[in-house]
């Protein structure tokens, strides 16, 4: 099983990642925050590529996993990474139907493959 979803797109990464914020809100869920991975970095000297990490939640999910498992904060919140590499842009998720390998005792029922369903289609509609 893969560890990310990730797909390229046409988009400019600007665009990419505003479209990435539209069809999380239209999924029922709610950005918290944007890194800007490049100016952080930037800002210490170091060269990237435009790089951002949109961290979204959905508050009955996130409470649903930290009921099964309190240790299942160390993967929330959900990120989706836009990203330039080789002059193509790049939006990248982690599949969370993998936090059963990650969390085996934790009951975490069919949650997993819902959070990972609504994460590509995220990913596949902002492309």
């Amino acid at each position: 099983m893969d560890f990310d979803y990730t797909q390229t797109t046409l988009k400019s990464f600007d665009l990419a990642v505003k479209s990435v914020e539209d069809e999380i809100a239209k999924a029922g869920m709610r950005v918290l925050h944007i890194h800007d991975v490049q100016k952080t970095l930037m800002e210490k000297g170091f060269e990237r590529n435009s790089f951002k990490i949109v961290e979204f939640c959905n508050a009955k999910y996130a409470n649903d996993f930290l009921n099964a498992d309190i240790k299942i904060g160390l993967c929330l919140p959900c990120k989706i990474n836009v990203y330039v590499k080789d002059g193509r842009t790049f939006i990248s998720g982690m599949r969370p139907n993998i936090l059963s390998q990650f969390f085996p005792d934790a009951d975490l029922g069919d949650k997993p493959q819902e959070i990972d369903k609504k994460i590509q289609d995220i990913i596949n509609n902002a492309k």
